[in-house]
């Protein structure tokens, strides 16, 4: 093989040292969803090997709503993370992995010999004491090698680069020093990008069309909007966090600066566990609404995009006793909305 392309085939197998289906342990690998949790997914990064995450979550609270959504943070600055470290590989699994890659390539044009290639890679790291020593198989059952896991959700992020350490011992019962490594902050914060949460999806009065320098009124269904929370955690391990989303505002942009909000500014408080009110029936053609929207101009031929928005308050706790406020999340959607001119009849 010329040496220029054994060198690209190296670089290339190099590139792929990742965890993959057969050297990801068997415990986990299998576990299948049976509480309404699910299983995120791993990824690759370079020249990193990473783990398809064993962290589970599950959602309580109300959760009927057909239409769902991720929020996003209120604060621009801040994010859920995209990747941290956790407990990946006892001894013996490190060992079975490295041996895995030995016949990776073998009879393949550009590719024969690679797997010897990277099989002595990673056996300098972790058989000949650079820095581990025979896999620590003298260490099985007392600790545990951390790999990178990348948050599915996340995984496209220039962030879920950051974790690029290759798998590291932690002895059991201690701290890693590493800021990355999974912990109840890193938990509750990934629990947050789990949170689902009903469309934003608003009822109007009148529906449809509404007339110009008429209050429209706009309310949620109550049903719909009640907390939910997500619980993360490490099967096994005891720790877990739970992330709670709260609503507490609906915010109207009725999509043209001409217009009026009820009230002025724009921001309808939850009240009573509700949304804005429904118009009872009626109700005065220009009853001001506690929650809604006056237009001042016709949109002509188009429509208006009103944007409503739900804000929701988010706080978390954790099994160590760990807790605290996470950023407030928002989601919203957009609805067209007709403005006619009132017609008025002479005779």
């Amino acid at each position: 093989m010329p040496a220029v392309s054994r060198k690209g085939a190296v670089t290339a197998a190099l590139a792929a040292v990742v965890i993959t289906a057969q050297a990801v342990p068997q415990a986990w690998a299998g576990w299948s969803d049976q509480t309404g949790s699910k299983q995120a997914k791993g990824s690759k990064s370079g020249r990193t090997i990473t783990v398809e995450t064993k962290v589970q979550t599950s959602v309580n609270g109300d959760t009927r709503s057909a239409r769902t959504g991720n929020l996003s943070s209120a604060d621009s600055n801040w994010n859920p993370p995209a990747c941290w470290y956790e407990p990946a590989f006892s001894p013996k699994e490190i060992e079975k992995t490295v041996k895995s890659w030995r016949g990776f390539g073998d009879g393949v044009p550009l590719f024969d010999g690679v797997g010897e290639f990277v099989g002595d890679y990673l056996d300098s790291r972790y058989k000949e004491g650079k820095p581990y020593k025979d896999y620590n198989l003298d260490k099985q059952g007392k600790g545990m090698f951390w790999a990178a896991a990348v948050n599915p959700n996340r995984k496209d992020d220039p962030e879920a680069s950051a974790c690029d350490k290759q798998p590291f011992w932690v002895d059991e019962g201690d701290t890693p020093k590493e800021p990355l490594a999974v912990n109840p902050r890193i938990l509750a914060e990934y629990a947050y990008d789990e949170l689902p949460v009903p469309g934003t999806e608003i009822t109007m009065a009148p529906e449809g069309t509404t007339k110009v320098n008429l209050p429209t009124w706009i309310w949620l269904d109550k049903a719909r909007f009640k907390k939910v929370s997500v619980t993360a955690g490490i099967p096994g391990s005891g720790l877990s966090a739970t992330t709670t989303a709260e609503p507490v505002a609906l915010t109207i942009t009725p999509g043209t600066d001409d217009a009026e909000t009820y009230p002025a500014s724009g921001e309808c408080p939850i009240e009573n566990g509700r949304i804005g009110t429904p118009r009872p029936k009626g109700t005065p053609a220009d009853t001001a609404p506690p929650c809604g929207v006056k237009y001042l101009r016709s949109s002509g031929d188009t429509s208006y995009n009103l944007q409503a928005t739900v804000t929701w308050k988010i706080s978390w706790t954790s099994t160590t006793g760990e807790g605290g406020d996470l950023p407030d999340g928002r989601f919203g959607a957009e609805q067209q909305v007709g403005v006619e001119e009132i017609q008025s009849i002479n005779r």
